[in-house]
């Protein structure tokens, strides 16, 4: 039985300043993944995501999530019991620091005390923007830990944005961005089949000098 995506996003367009900076984009993300939306800086990943969760004025295009439009579902996980604080604490391993400021946290423990925000109310889908941006590589590794425990254990759909390749083969499925396009949408093996790269920073090399757009074959 198959179920509809958690994300879809149908003939999205984003004019910022008169510029066209998201032209008629089409996209999906699976419920229950891990799905990364990698690209360089500026090629649009945060204004998807913007669009996604409902804050960006868009000039056309559909976006649904869960079912719902865009900023609908996000606005309902809002009024969680009032015990989620303690046990969204505990998941992300910052139960010693919960008495301290959020000023007089680290980055990496900053980090995870957003990702602690973004789980009250249990949400079915959570939407990152680079959350692992400034973190050494031990913090980076707890992370995106926390990010298969909870797609495992509750079955919670991820979208996660990166500028950094070598997160992408920590995702299940992976969107690579360029100039507000999508430019490949498929998984990290089969990106790699198909350019022949021996690792997904090469393959998005090579898809951006081959002006090539790929798809997983449905």
């Amino acid at each position: 039985m198959s179920f509809p995506a958690a994300i879809s996003v149908e003939g999205l367009r984003v004019v910022r300043g008169g510029r066209e900076v998201i032209p008629d984009l089409d996209v999906a993300v699976a419920r229950g993944t891990v799905t990364g939306l990698l690209g360089p800086s500026g090629c649009g990943k945060s204004t998807l995501l913007r669009s996604i969760v409902g804050v960006q004025e868009v000039a056309g295009g559909a976006v649904t999530v869960l079912g719902l439009p865009a900023g609908s579902y996000f606005a309902s996980v809002l009024g969680a019991p009032a015990r989620d604080p303690e046990r969204v604490i505990e998941e992300v391993s910052l139960a010693p620091e919960r008495d301290q400021l959020v000023s007089r946290l680290s980055g990496g423990q900053l980090s995870r005390a957003n990702l602690a925000v973004a789980l009250l109310g249990t949400p079915e889908l959570l939407v990152l923007d680079e959350p692992t941006v400034g973190l050494d590589p031990v913090l980076r590794e707890e992370l995106w830990a926390t990010f298969h425990r909870l797609r495992d254990e509750r079955g919670t759909t991820l979208l996660v944005s990166s500028h950094v390749m070598d997160e992408a083969s920590r995702c299940e499925r992976l969107i690579l961005m360029r100039e507000g396009r999508i430019l490949a949408d498929d998984t990290p093996e089969a990106l790699l089949q198909r350019t022949g790269a021996s690792d997904l920073e090469r393959a998005f090399l090579r898809l951006v000098r081959s002006g090539t757009t790929v798809r997983a074959v449905s």
